[in-house]
């Protein structure tokens, strides 16, 4: 997993440039023609998925066109800048969308209103949406990885009472663009690790809309990876559980 070091770019793992391929190919992520909008935060997960497509673009029988977008909410606790140089190098078209998300949640949201994570999710999402518009894309990929739909089962359950997951490939609300997540049978350690190898410039990821740690999603991560040591399958079992609620790819 050394990079080129004439164009930045760094070649994941096996394993993990295996797991986004298969859940590419069994949802039809990917089409021909595609123009991909990456949300990219800075963190290991986006970062890893970054350099996964690039490295599967190079090798696809299909032609597609990646792009991507920061959604910069102007915490004090999130500096994005890096990452301009940074894609600059790579040479992929890069999009750093500033909004003071943090003082709109502010003033917008009581104690008893949606938490703020929510608020900031639906904003940043908006824009991504918007800025895939405004540039022709077609496509807009997440990061989110196998852990990421295994806890938002357990919440859902725990503290919605459905049963509920991420959704692999979807269409949006208005029907315009595909949301896709190629990392949903990638484990969060194989991002972690990908990145620790190659030293990619990860930037601190967290919640910048939220004012505490996100107790829940931390207690169903704990709780998963307790399980697991005693049970090293178990997300083999959850996600073969999820596949009724992870949905069928639009036509």
């Amino acid at each position: 997993m050394s990079p080129d070091t004439s164009s930045g770019w760094v070649k994941p793992s096996r394993s993990l440039s295996t797991a986004a391929g298969r859940a590419i190919g069994d949802y039809r992520m990917i089409r021909d023609g595609d123009r991909i909008l990456l949300g990219l935060s800075g963190g290991k997960d986006s970062l890893a998925l970054l350099h996964t497509l690039h490295h599967l673009q190079q090798k696809a029988p299909v032609k597609f066109k990646l792009l991507a977008c920061t959604v910069d909410p102007q915490s004090d606790q999130y500096d994005p800048s890096p990452l301009t140089p940074y894609l600059a190098e790579l040479g992929v078209p890069y999009f750093l969308e500033s909004q003071p998300i943090m003082v709109e949640a502010q003033k917008t949201l009581t104690k008893d209103s949606d938490s703020y994570c929510a608020y900031c999710s639906r904003m940043r999402r908006g824009i991504l949406y918007r800025v895939a518009r405004e540039q022709n894309c077609n496509v807009v990929a997440m990061a989110h990885h196998l852990d990421d739909l295994a806890e938002t089962l357990m919440m859902s359950m725990f503290f919605g009472g459905k049963l509920r997951t991420m959704s692999p490939h979807y269409l949006n609300d208005a029907g315009d663009l595909r949301i896709i997540r190629p990392f949903v049978y990638a484990r969060e350690r194989q991002t972690r690790a990908f990145a620790q190898d190659t030293g990619l410039p990860v930037i601190f990821e967290n919640c910048p809309a939220c004012f505490a740690k996100p107790q829940q999603r931390y207690a169903m991560k704990q709780m998963l990876a307790e399980q697991e040591k005693t049970h090293p399958r178990i997300f083999n079992s959850l996600l073969t559980a999820m596949r009724p609620l992870m949905g069928e790819p639009p036509g």
